[in-house]
């Protein structure tokens, strides 16, 4: 069988993460500001890394949003007391008591005491790649080209020893590779432990080296040019130019070549402050562990050595050993202290060169563990006790680090200087928490990056106040000195936090600020005040998953429900495939099958005889007044005039014959521009009440023009569209309220021929226009007086494509060619200005026929989220979309050509391409039934506000593949499907109120809807979070009940007993109990997630499996019901064998509690209780029998008398049984250790049947049952993420008559996953049986589906696949077939053929047009063939 995997979603989270300035925005100064649009400047740009995703983003720093401070302060005034607010100034008590200066009403103020306006941070995605290898580090580097550009560049470091140099091309805009360097062919690679290595990657200070670590306590050496005098002694030193920034790498051995004691590398680290690059490595020279500390104990050195990197020497400058063996982490102190600062498990210890040790317990266990001198503490200090496994720390200034537990406390640390030695290190009670931490790097500019893989990353501001402190409080001035800055000074919007809730750092201890009134004479001192600016949205881990079927409004979905994150960032991720949204109410009234517009129109003013708009409140956006509707039938069409009464309802006021082609509000909303279709094409302007103020037919002379199939309006602009690619061009005069016709002679002849158009109306301040000095007749004064009003904040643009694909862009209102391309038809990846003159598009004779690669529609709007950006979108015929993002570019060096008066300073770069599978008449019908069954593919703007506070503007596609084209700020450009089939008319409406309201004409008839509140748009799916303060191990849907039951995973005090139930140890002080994992069960209902009941076992036990299984029964009047399966492992501690135990569990309806609220009430009652004595750790359910492993054993059980399980059928398997899986009476069983077996089970005589197993050892996460048009497969994944397709073939030799399973693929899938859902594929839906699909969860957030291939689209994605992997650049230079080989002994050549890699056939839809040809061609198949052939496996589920 053939499969093809998918990444759905990618990995979640960040692992790695750098700061660098990469991108031209970051090099701002006063003087000039930055290109980026919403007022804002780019501060610096932040890379991160999960797995194989790769993100860039640029941090902004922009002006507060106006609105929500007045509404905040609004709120706050209202419900604060008469007489108790805080004056200006004054310090404000909050709820707790605890003092906060209140920031947000303290005007900021410069040195010169020019008000500041106040300012916020925010993340904004700028590239995303999902790469071809696993990245285990980043750093940002400075080589020698950077003195030129200023440029920082990229160093990227992968799981199989290479190292990528990455720069930032803007003619590109995007990374660029420099260089690869790869280390998998060094012998230290070689090793067989070598694959449970975990690389760092760190880099010098200055950028002189960069260092990887190896295997076997070696370390990989890449050396940088600094100087351009470096440079020339290397070429006359090899006689030979070199163009590249670096000199030869070598790999240092450190134990052979530095100091034989170096065994067991921990971390090693750069120094700063050394002539050389200096490295300071903390290693474990003797291995010990806690049941060995009598024999060894403190056996972690650190030694500090130079790197001589022309003379390659290595002189050891301080050696010290004696450290405790739990030491992790270290971090290089300042130059102005020197030294390095090691985090153990148990203790702080700072380290200085003189070998002096400075050591801070946080615990009382080590005096236990380890024989270092302990100095006196302070009672609070010897209360302390802090688990520092999995903790974080970074140094905020030079004496002062933030130490980040594990579950995102944040405690500060100062190191006491003596003159100028550490007398000792001081820790503070709490100050902040924040996300659970796997990487905390100090950013530019006093910034703070936590990252997390479990749920979202924060970049939090540390700034430096200054406060007064007692003369007598001698214990308050050696305390570090940190502040939470207060909530109303961070300008938080509600979705800032990390779910949406609350603030994301809590204030637990308000340290350094006391307030009782004193007036003694008070010092200063400064403290460091934390504060939160942005968040990375993640949901981390996949613990789990199950499909529910969700209620969007009146329709159910399928959703997908998974358990995600981990302790206190628990809870559940709710995904579904189409952007959810619910109807309003249907509205039969008004029709709309060929189109409906929502119009804002305004009663005018009249004034001396100048009709003017009413004024009205910039704060308050208006709503739409007027909907306009129209319909193909009866012919020649009809439409709608219509508007909302007081009731609410719609109430339709004018009927007018003929098709309404467009409509838009015109003279500054106080008239309505109407284009339609009544026999002859008519364009009107109507009064506001539907009145007719003006007609213009549109004829030549005394013969009608054809049929007009598209227009453009853009007060005071029209621009019509003819069937036969004609255009006609109209503008408004103001001061009469009426249209003429414009001269359009500098387009060319009037014959001209045009596929698209479209009016542009820039507010952003890209589009800037330079002149040309040489060229004749400068565009002079504008011409109408809107064009005089407006010219100061926005401009107006005719984009317009001609047949033969050329693009161009038009000045208004003097019509001038600024900018012409030819490349847009074939979608290239970049489109600048190519200096043309005016295409000639002339009339061909027999008329030009529509081509598959015509523009259809073309489309320039502002897509995005807090600060919009002009997109150019395009769609062909053929259905391909493609979308460009437009950036500004400098004024070009080359004198313009004599031919254009002007050039355009944007280029348009592509971000997002996506085909749809669209079927096409081959003739064109006349016929007014096929003018009535036409579907049309129109590209709508939209804006809309589903929540307070956040706009999206977007995109809408419509047509028989409906889709929503949006920008978020975190996300990107994505296409999500709307879950109709198709879509006729479209548009955004606030008639009844709502900024998020659309009036919608789909199969169902019109309606009006909206999206689903707190819907999340950044990832791929949109998706909903649940958060709960505890995370899920386990859910499942039951499907009789619609309910959800899912097992919370909790950590709980465990301690031992004796036989006579006497505790056998207890703690001192400052120890705590050991703690165990325990869990209950909660029965939840997916309206409002509500907890109904729940079950809670013991304190030592916890659920391994949990499955809905159908069971027979007497209390049906089938025989058979669904339960609740449960396998639990009783913890008995270390001396004493493990037990489990199986519960069976019935949901029961109960009578409501009438205060509760809740319509039908259910509980969780226990049926059965079996204990076993192993640990029950899968359970599935086959042909109404329960099978469970227990320990090393399989067992199949029947429910007997509702009340306890009866054995009928074992089996003896591997060592430890990670997965069961059925299909009717077939069974697949995952081991730890003996891979994988497949069995039969079959009832006279009971017994289960071995048709096959594995023969080689493997260590089995997840084995699925694989099957498609009458074969199967089993699709196994283990631990180390490697994906195997094996078979059942007792007919071939091989498998020695069926006894061995056959391996036919294997395929590296980066990580492992532990959950998995099979579901049904239907390509048609008269098929009987249906495809399997498998949709998987991983342990790094990644979603992942395998879907079946037909034999024939195999081969010819597969030889597609072959071409991108030659013939495409990709990301850092990775090979994609290298990174899926898996290696394998047992056979000759590596069995890659099988699997498709979806990442990389992605990649074929982004191509521009000529490649796609070009690779088709050479693989003997067409375009779009491979297209359809991918767009039919291609989707979520």
């Amino acid at each position: 069988m053939q499969a093809l995997r998918q990444e759905i979603l990618p990995p979640s989270g960040v692992e790695f993460s750098a700061c660098l300035k990469l991108t031209p925005s970051t090099l701002w100064d006063d003087k000039s500001p930055s290109s980026s649009t919403g007022g804002g400047r780019a501060l610096f740009n932040v890379v991160v890394a999960r797995s194989n995703l790769l993100r860039i983003f640029e941090v902004r720093e922009e002006p507060a949003p106006f609105s929500t401070q007045k509404e905040d302060e609004r709120d706050r005034r209202a419900s604060m007391r008469k007489g108790t607010e805080a004056v200006e100034g004054e310090v404000e008590m909050d709820a707790s008591g605890e003092g906060f200066v209140n920031m947000g009403s303290v005007k900021s103020t410069g040195q010169n005491g020019i008000l500041h306006q106040p300012t916020v941070n925010r993340f904004y995605l700028i590239r995303e790649h999902r790469l071809h290898g696993i990245v285990t580090g980043i750093e940002g580097v400075r080589i020698i080209t950077s003195i030129e550009d200023s440029f920082d560049r990229l160093l990227v470091s992968f799981k199989d020893a290479k190292i990528a140099l990455l720069e930032w091309s803007e003619a590109m805009h995007d990374l660029i590779t420099v260089s690869i360097h790869t280390y998998e062919r060094a012998p230290q690679l070689m090793a067989i432990d070598a694959p449970l290595f975990r690389s760092q990657l760190r880099a010098d200070p200055l950028s002189r080296c960069a260092a990887l670590s190896l295997p076997k306590d070696s370390i990989a050496i890449l050396p940088f040019y600094q100087s351009q005098a470096e440079l020339d002694i290397m070429e006359h030193e090899t006689s030979q130019a070199r163009d590249v920034p670096y000199s030869p790498s070598f790999i240092l051995d450190l134990s052979a070549d530095v100091d034989t004691r170096i065994r067991n590398v921990i971390d090693f680290v750069f120094l700063p402050g050394f002539n050389s690059p200096t490295i300071a490595v903390l290693f474990q020279y003797q291995q010990t562990w806690t049941g060995r500390l009598k024999e060894y104990k403190d056996t972690v050195g650190l030694i500090l050595f130079t790197l001589d990197l022309v003379t390659r020497h290595y002189p050891v400058i301080t050696a010290i050993d004696g450290l405790p063996h739990d030491c992790f982490a270290m971090a290089p102190c300042s130059t102005a202290l020197g030294g390095v600062v090691v985090l153990a498990s148990n203790s702080i210890i700072y380290v200085d060169q003189a070998t002096r040790r400075v050591i801070l317990p946080v615990s009382g266990w080590l005096p236990r563990i380890s024989d270092l001198p302990i100095p006196s503490l302070s009672h609070q200090d010897q209360q302390r006790d802090l688990q520092l496994e999995g903790s974080q720390f970074v140094f905020v200034d030079d004496r002062t680090l933030y130490v980040v537990l594990k579950d995102g406390t944040v405690y500060p640390v100062e190191i006491i200087v003596d003159g100028k030695t550490v007398s000792r290190l001081s820790m503070a009670p709490p100050v902040a928490r924040t996300t659970m931490p796997s990487l905390v790097r100090k950013m530019q500019d006093d910034y703070l990056f936590v990252g997390s893989i479990i749920g979202p990353s924060v970049l939090l501001k540390t700034t430096r106040v200054e406060e007064d402190i007692e003369g007598d409080d001698v214990e308050m001035a050696s305390v570090p000195a940190t502040v939470v800055a207060p909530n109303n000074a961070m300008d938080l919007d509600d979705d800032d936090d990390l779910y949406g809730g609350s603030a994301v750092i809590e204030q637990p201890h308000m340290n350094g600020i006391t307030q009782n009134g004193s007036t003694a004479i008070s010092k200063k001192r400064t403290v460091v005040q934390l504060s939160f600016c942005d968040s990375l949205p993640a949901y981390g881990p996949i613990a789990d998953m199950t499909f529910t079927l969700a209620k969007n409004g009146d329709r159910a979905v399928p959703e997908l429900v998974a358990a995600t994150g981990s302790g206190m960032l628990g809870g559940f991720t709710l995904l579904q495939r189409d952007l959810p949204t619910r109807t309003k109410r249907k509205m039969h009234a008004i029709g709309g099958g060929r189109g409906i517009w929502s119009l804002l129109v305004r009663q005018a003013v009249k004034v001396n005889g100048s009709t003017y708009e009413r004024p009205a409140n910039p704060y308050h956006a208006e709503n739409d007044s007027i909907v306009i509707s129209t319909d193909a039938n009866p012919s020649p069409g009809l439409s709608r005039i219509a508007s909302r009464n007081a009731q609410g309802d719609i109430q339709i006021t004018t009927r007018i014959p003929g098709t309404t082609i467009g409509a838009a509000p015109f003279f500054q909303g106080t008239a309505i521009l109407h284009v339609m279709i009544n026999v002859t094409n008519v364009i009107r302007v109507l009064e506001p009440d539907g009145t007719e103020r003006q007609v213009i037919k549109d004829w030549d002379g005394n013969i009608p023009r054809p049929k007009i199939r598209f227009c453009s309006i853009c007060d005071p602009f029209v621009l019509i569209i003819r069937d036969d690619d004609s255009i006609g061009l109209f503008i408004g005069e103001s001061e009469r309220g009426k249209i003429r016709r414009k001269d359009m002679s500098p387009m060319g002849e009037k014959t001209s021929r045009y596929l698209a158009g479209c009016f542009f109306t820039d507010t952003s301040g890209i589009f800037q226009v330079h002149q040309n000095a040489q060229a004749a007749g400068i565009e002079g004064a504008t011409s109408t007086l809107q064009s005089v009003m407006n010219a100061g904040n926005r401009t107006q643009w005719l984009i317009l494509c001609r047949p033969q694909g050329v693009i161009e862009i038009w000045t208004l209102p003097k019509l001038g060619l600024a900018f012409s391309t030819t490349h847009a038809a074939g979608l290239e990846s970049v489109l600048t200005d190519l200096y043309d003159p005016p295409a000639l598009s002339v009339p061909q004779d027999p008329p030009r026929k529509p081509q598959e690669l015509d523009i259809e529609q073309l489309l320039v709007a502002p897509l995005g989220e807090s600060s919009p950006r002009p997109h150019l979108m395009l769609f062909l015929r053929s259905g391909q979309l493609a979308v460009y993002e437009v950036h500004s570019t400098p004024v070009p060096a080359e004198p313009l050509p004599a031919a254009r008066s002007s050039t355009l300073l944007v280029k348009f770069v592509k971000v997002l391409s996506r085909a749809f599978n669209i079927q096409h008449s081959d003739e064109v019908e006349k016929s007014v039934l096929a003018e009535q069954k036409r579907i049309s593919h129109l590209l709508i703007p939209f804006a809309t506000s589903p929540s307070p506070g956040q706009t999206f503007s977007g995109v809408f596609l419509t047509g028989d593949r409906p889709s929503w084209l949006l920008c978020t700020d975190k996300g990107g450009v994505k296409v999500l499907p709307s879950g109709h089939s198709v879509v006729h008319a479209f548009t955004a409406s606030s008639v009844w109120e709502s900024k998020n309201d659309f009036l919608l004409y789909s199969e169902e008839g019109p309606s009006l809807m909206e999206w689903l509140p707190d819907v999340q748009l950044d990832g791929h799916l949109p998706s909903r979070s649940v958060p709960r303060p505890r995370s899920y191990s386990n859910v499942v849907y039951d499907p009789s009940t619609s309910l959800i039951v899912a097992a919370s995973s909790q950590q709980s005090k465990f301690a031992s007993y004796d036989e006579d139930g006497n505790i056998v140890w207890e703690p001192d002080t400052n120890i705590s109990f050991p703690s165990c994992e325990c869990s209950a069960l909660e029965l939840i209902s997916p309206e409002g997630w509500v907890t109904m009941d729940g079950y809670e076992f013991a304190q030592n036990e916890f659920v391994n499996c949990l499955d809905c299984i159908t069971l027979e029964t007497m209390s049906t009047e089938t025989g058979t019901k669904d339960f609740i399966a449960v396998g639990t492992t009783i913890n008995r501690g270390e001396d004493l064998a493990v037990k489990g135990a199986v519960y069976i569990f019935e949901i029961v309806e109960v009578v409501p509690d009438t205060n509760s609220g809740l319509k039908r009430l259910y509980r969780l009652k226990l049926q059965c209780r079996d204990d076993a004595k192993g640990p029950v750790t899968a359970l599935c359910g086959m042909d109404n029998y329960l099978v469970s492993s227990m320990g090393q054993k399989i067992f199949v059980r029947a429910f007997d008398l509702d009340e306890r399980l009866v054995g009928v059928a074992f089996l003896d398997v591997g060592v430890f049984v990670t997965s069961l899986r059925s299909v009717k009476n077939l069974l697949v069983i995952g081991d730890a250790v003996k891979s994988v077996w497949f069995v039969a089970f079959q009832e006279d005589p009971y017994k289960l049947v071995i048709l096959g197993k594995d023969p080689y050892h493997t260590c089995v996460t997840c084995a699925d049952l694989f099957f498609a048009e009458n074969r199967v497969s089993l699709l196994v994944c283990d631990e180390d993420g490697v994906i195997r397709l094996l078979e059942y073939d007792p007919h071939d030799p091989e498998s020695r008559g069926g006894q061995h399973l056959l391996r036919r693929t294997e395929f590296h899938g980066q990580t492992e996953y532990r959950t998995s859902v099979l579901i049904a594929r239907r390509k048609d839906k008269d098929i009987d049986i249906p495809q399997a699909k498998l949709v998987c969860g991983s342990t790094d957030g990644s979603l992942v589906s395998f879907t079946f291939v037909e034999e024939a689209a195999f081969k010819g994605l597969h030889l597609l696949q072959g071409q991108l992997t030659r013939n495409v650049q990709h990301v850092a230079g990775l090979n994609p077939r290298a990174f899926r080989i898996v290696r394998n002994d047992y056979v000759s050549r590596p069995l890659s053929k099988g699997i498709l890699d979806g990442n990389l056939l992605t990649t074929f839809e982004e191509l521009p047009i000529a490649r796609q040809n070009e690779m088709t061609r050479q693989i003997g198949t067409e375009r779009a063939t491979v297209l359809k052939d991918w767009l039919s496996l291609c989707g979520a589920w």
